[in-house]
């Protein structure tokens, strides 16, 4: 499971993020200024961390600095500072982002999962779309909490797909990647396949798009779904 630390002085953000990270199955933790943040970066081995600026006994930008000296963390700062200043300053400490306050908390976790995506903190481990979470090593999708149960070509299907998020993938190429080289059936197994997998994804079957004429593409830019 994702780690995410949230670091900030106001409880009621904290709860607030806490329960879209939550149903986003990341394994929330809490500090409440800059140095108890620290302390638990000794203990914890964190994949995210949010981190406000303004906080009693360590502000975030000495949080940042201690912790970027010995980890390797994505960070992303949430202040209501927005000056130019205040953002370079927090670029120039290694942050990988910067979002101002007040906020919205469903762009707060997509920025969150597309920064695990480009470090590759989820990708061989888990991905969340929204409400499609999907675990590729226990080889679990989950439709908003509840684990759905797919057939062994869905499932490689579809963790191909969203492996290769937003690339457009040939049929040939999906029937040699999920049946192997060695297939000589119909083409329209393989569509046969995911329309089967659209339906089990349900209201997250948009997600993934036909090319007419090439394939496929998991498309993980969708919004509102």
């Amino acid at each position: 499971m994702t780690k995410l630390l949230l670091v900030d002085d106001e409880v009621n953000i904290l709860n607030l993020i806490k329960k879209y990270a939550e149903y986003e199955g990341f394994d929330v933790f809490f500090a409440h200024d800059g140095k108890e943040a620290v302390q638990l970066c000794e203990k914890e081995n964190f994949d995210i961390i949010i981190m406000d600026l303004m906080m009693p006994n360590m502000n975030g930008y000495q949080a940042i600095s201690i912790i970027k000296e010995k980890l390797d963390i994505p960070i992303i700062v949430l202040t209501a500072k927005g000056q130019e200043y205040d953002k370079i300053k927090g670029f120039d400490l290694g942050i990988d982002d910067y979002v101002v306050k007040p906020f919205s908390v469903k762009e707060l976790m997509k920025r969150i999962n597309a920064i695990l995506r480009r470090s590759h903190k989820i990708d061989q481990k888990i991905a969340v779309f929204d409400g499609l979470y999907i675990d590729y090593s226990a080889m679990i999708v989950r439709i908003d909490k509840k684990i759905i149960d797919l057939s062994p070509k869905e499932y490689k299907l579809l963790f191909y797909l969203s492996k290769n998020q937003n690339i457009v993938l040939s049929r040939e190429k999906l029937i040699i990647e999920v049946w192997g080289y060695d297939y000589d059936k119909d083409e329209r197994t393989l569509d046969t396949h995911i329309k089967l997998l659209r339906k089990r994804l349900g209201k997250y079957s948009c997600f993934i798009k036909t090319v007419r004429g090439v394939g496929y593409r998991f498309d993980s830019q969708v919004k509102d779904v």
